[in-house]
């Protein structure tokens, strides 16, 4: 008999190590969305779709991290088959949890919120001509000039600007169709944002967040909750806005079609999204 317990011992604790050893081996993955999940038509080819799955389904911890709104963040989650975990929207403003056992299949763990009236004034007196759109704490977008755009997710609201001015943002967006993304950079340097967080996207486009608000720093808070060690971490994204993550993340890799800077911040760089460049990175991780 002492023998027997002694083997069935030993191979509990084997098992036990074993697992432990497969739990240590599992990556947390964060993807960016436009421009490397799906094209900018909103296209997501088979390849990408089915590496994501193919890296889900081997335990790894996958999770979007974008700078679209709840509501066109959840269409992608649904693509790629992800019912359990966390998604990160607005650029780290907003934490999802994921779980098909919840009401909508989701709940906000975390929202990070802001007065955002003094960094319209300031925008608004230098750029005058620009659209402007905020999403409030509770999900509503409201904007000037019926600004609409796909990443909203939702229909947004006309205001005027100072009712903007009175709400509490999650999220801000500015838009300019008369200038360049340099000259606009140019602008926002000359009138000093104190106080958020922002980035430039592609176009003359602005993003704004909390102050320190970061889809890197959404995904630090969930990286120490879930107990995965920080070289564990991969991200993949192609905008200014996944510079910080790229550096946040133990392997930053950066799309082919990424502007130098953000190929600065990463790691290594991988196809355009044109050439299903996050799928090469994703079945590497098989």
């Amino acid at each position: 008999m002492t023998t027997l317990t002694e083997t069935s011992v030993a191979g509990n604790d084997d098992r036990r190590e074993n697992e432990n050893t497969k739990t240590s081996n599992k990556l947390m993955v964060a993807l960016d969305v436009d421009g490397t999940l799906v094209d900018h038509d909103g296209h997501m080819s088979a390849p990408v779709r089915e590496a994501t799955q193919a890296v889900v389904a081997a335990g790894h911890t996958v999770m979007i991290a974008t700078g679209r709104s709840l509501n066109a963040t959840l269409p992608i989650i649904e693509q790629i088959g992800i019912e359990r975990g966390y998604a990160v929207c607005c650029n780290g403003g907003v934490t999802l949890r994921l779980d098909p056992e919840l009401t909508d299949g989701y709940e906000v763990i975390r929202k990070e919120t802001f007065d955002p009236a003094p960094a319209l004034r300031a925008l608004r007196e230098r750029l005058p001509s620009a659209k402007y759109a905020l999403e409030d704490e509770n999900g509503n977008f409201l904007s000037t000039e019926r600004f609409q755009d796909a990443s909203f997710g939702v229909e947004a609201i006309g205001v005027d600007f100072h009712t903007m001015l009175e709400a509490t943002a999650v999220r801000v967006v500015v838009f300019s169709t008369e200038n360049t993304p340099e000259e606009f950079k140019q602008a926002i340097k000359h009138v000093g944002l104190a106080g958020v967080t922002y980035s430039v996207g592609w176009t003359a486009w602005l993003d704004i967040a909390a102050a320190g608000v970061t889809k890197a720093s959404a995904l630090e808070h969930l990286r120490d909750q879930l107990e995965i060690e920080s070289h564990r971490t991969v991200a993949i994204g192609d905008g200014r806005n996944d510079i910080e993550m790229l550096t946040w993340a133990g392997r930053g890799v950066a799309m082919g079609q990424a502007p130098e800077e953000v190929i600065a911040a990463a790691d290594e760089v991988t196809h355009s999204v044109f050439e299903d460049g996050a799928a090469h990175v994703l079945r590497s991780l098989l």
